[in-house]
């Protein structure tokens, strides 16, 4: 499986580089460190750019919502993710729809100009 993370902090938000092979297994590790940079430097603004070769399944897309209870990401965060493969794009949008069904501010894009601008306005 190839698959790899970068979590950055990034001034007026955590940037995240997520490429290759995604499972809930892939997505727990990479939110532990996100939210981690998170509480680090006081800054829930979190703008994603993934690059998914095989995209998860949707049962793994679905417990997103258990995992992110799980893990305290809650209303505090706001998340702007940008999939560049579009063949993960339903998938992604399936997880987009679990999370806002919950509460949770996050929003998919195709274009990053667009989700920088979403997540550094205040409009939510």
């Amino acid at each position: 499986m190839q698959r790899e993370f970068t979590v950055t902090f990034a001034d007026k938000y955590v940037r995240v580089v997520s490429d290759g092979e995604k499972d809930l297994e892939f997505s727990k590790t990479l939110w532990t460190e996100v939210i981690r940079t998170c509480e680090e430097n006081n800054c829930y603004r979190v703008f994603g750019l993934a690059n998914t070769t095989i995209p998860m399944e949707a049962l793994d897309a679905y417990d997103h919502g258990r995992l992110f209870r799980d893990l305290g990401l809650d209303s505090r965060f706001r998340i702007a993710w940008v999939e560049s493969n579009p063949e993960a794009i339903d998938i992604v949008a399936f997880i987009e729809t679990v999370l806002l069904n919950r509460g949770l501010p996050g929003k998919l894009f195709d274009d990053e100009r667009e989700a920088m601008e979403w997540l550094l306005s205040d409009v939510t």
